[in-house]
């Protein structure tokens, strides 16, 4: 089975002191039966105190604060990991039975936030884009593959034309992006076409080279099929996700799924360095990262959540707004 060792480093610079900084990380490979983690370290600046706590999603999310004044921040997550085969749907059971299914769980609470469709100025274009691909006599999956083909055959990956602000509208109109403009496009044709579908941030870790992703986080989605559960779609490569993909969380965009991001007081202007390393095997060492400030082993405390409690506690906040 495939092993990687995974050095992911985040660097912020800030033009002056600030102060009073608190953050949020979703570095945690996510453990199951397709993915073991055996080890994870996380090494932060200032040797702050990490909460982790596991979101309405799955996802472990970790919490810390630097009070202290400071020009830098240092996040660096190391895991060592070896991932499993993972085995595609049999596919068999006939297609209308299938779209029956999926229509059913419209009703069901666990996939309302994943068949939600997104409003924006070219929705009706998308739709009519799908109508062409989707034919109810193919089954789910292959329905979610030739959309997958779509947007890998119909976008340039091309970096720089698009931000994480950039809209859904932007994108479908520039028809280029990098790997969450791919996944997020994907993700609104599979949910229009009623297939549900979430967004997924993680690694991808290639036994060979020339595949898109590398060398920063990746991010694809996973579709339900009947009698099968969620499967991993990369529309930036054009494949089902297999053993040289690795999830760090899920949810329902990309907002639900970002590695890092937080609050500070103080000047407005700061700069965000992200790399990712990985190696297959097992080397003795990573390669080490270019930033070297002192850093020092955060302690970590784990607090219970339940998803049933999370969800009841959001829609009573919904209802208080």
């Amino acid at each position: 089975m495939p092993s990687y060792k995974i050095k992911h480093t985040t660097r912020y610079t800030y033009e002056s002191n600030v102060i009073d900084c608190t953050n949020q990380v979703m570095l945690f490979p996510l453990a199951d039966g397709k993915l073991e983690v055996r080890k994870h370290d996380l090494s932060i600046s200032y040797t702050p105190t990490v909460e982790v706590f596991t979101d309405f999603f799955g996802n472990r999310v970790g919490v810390f604060s630097v009070i202290k004044p400071h020009r830098e921040l240092l996040i660096v997550s190391e895991a060592e990991v070896i991932t499993k085969p993972v085995l595609f749907p049999m596919d068999d059971q006939p297609a209308q039975e299938q779209w029956q299914y999926l229509t059913g769980l419209k009703n069901k609470v666990l996939f309302f936030d994943y068949l939600q469709r997104e409003g924006f100025e070219s929705a009706g274009e998308v739709a009519q884009v799908i109508k062409e691909i989707v034919d109810e006599n193919k089954t789910p999956f292959n329905t979610s593959l030739n959309l997958s083909s779509y947007i890998n055959n119909n976008f340039e990956y091309k970096k720089g034309v698009t931000n994480v602000e950039t809209r859904t509208h932007e994108v479908w109109k520039l028809k280029a992006g990098v790997c969450q403009d791919f996944a997020h496009m994907l993700l609104v044709m599979l949910r229009i076409a009623g297939i549900p579908a979430r967004y997924v941030s993680g690694y991808i870790c290639p036994k060979d080279e020339g595949v898109r992703g590398e060398g920063a986080t990746h991010a694809w989605v996973e579709a339900f099929m009947p009698n099968y559960g969620w499967m991993g779609l990369d529309p930036t490569n054009n494949c089902i996700v297999t053993d040289g993909h690795v999830r760090l969380a899920v949810g329902r965009s990309f907002s639900d799924c970002t590695p890092a991001k937080g609050t500070y007081k103080g000047t407005g202007e700061h700069t965000l360095e992200v790399s990712v390393h990985i190696e297959n095997g097992n080397p003795s060492t990573l390669t080490p990262t270019p930033f070297s400030p002192v850093l020092h082993n955060p302690s970590i405390t784990t607090t219970s959540s339940n998803s049933y409690r999370s969800f009841v506690e959001m829609k009573q906040q919904q209802q208080q707004q």
